[in-house]
């Protein structure tokens, strides 16, 4: 099961856990009120994989390719790990499949804070468009991901500040109805 944490403020190695003292655990509860929807899948058989592909089928996930993130597969590999971990968004949302190997999300929360989530094999993650977030490996430097999009990929990443496009617009008015649903 996946596990996130509110972030410390520590600028140490970014590859590294950064949870606070005491620990303060994000629930998938919590990660769905911020549009962030998280699935568990087989990656061992995700060639073959039933959940997956009526997962693509649901979602129209019509485009998919698999990276490695990794300093002797990724060209351009250190400058690709620094834009990763640029706080960005993007103007559609984002899914990734953790193949092998393991990383780390970063999401902001409706208070702007720094939430971790970490990611490993078989855990497969939406990032709803508009929202604050960065990528980073782990101490492991090491993952595999399948990337899904609706459509032809669009890779343009939005550092922030980015406020003035409607996906960022659309994504807070969401915070604001999840925010008054929940009281």
């Amino acid at each position: 099961m996946v596990q996130a944490w509110y972030m410390d403020e520590s600028q140490e190695d970014q590859r590294a856990p950064h949870r606070q003292r005491p620990n303060r655990a994000v629930s998938l509860e919590q990660l769905r009120r911020l549009g962030v929807v998280y699935r568990r899948l087989d990656a061992d058989n995700y060639e073959t994989d039933p959940c997956l592909k009526e997962i693509r089928r649901a979602e129209n996930y019509s485009w998919m390719d698999i990276v490695t993130i990794h300093k002797d597969k990724l060209p351009n590999y250190e400058e690709k790990i620094k834009t990763f971990y640029e706080e960005h968004l993007h103007l559609d949302d984002e899914i990734r499949y953790i193949l092998e190997g393991s990383g780390y999300f970063d999401v902001r929360d409706k208070d702007d804070k720094w939430i971790r989530i970490f990611m490993e094999k078989g855990d497969m993650i939406t990032l709803p468009a508009g929202i604050y977030h960065r990528f980073t490996l782990d101490e492991n430097n090491y993952v595999k991901a399948m990337r899904l999009f609706v459509g032809e990929p669009v890779w343009t990443a939005y550092n922030r500040p980015a406020d003035d496009f409607p996906a960022r617009k659309q994504y807070m008015k969401f915070l604001a109805e999840e925010a008054h649903n929940g009281v």
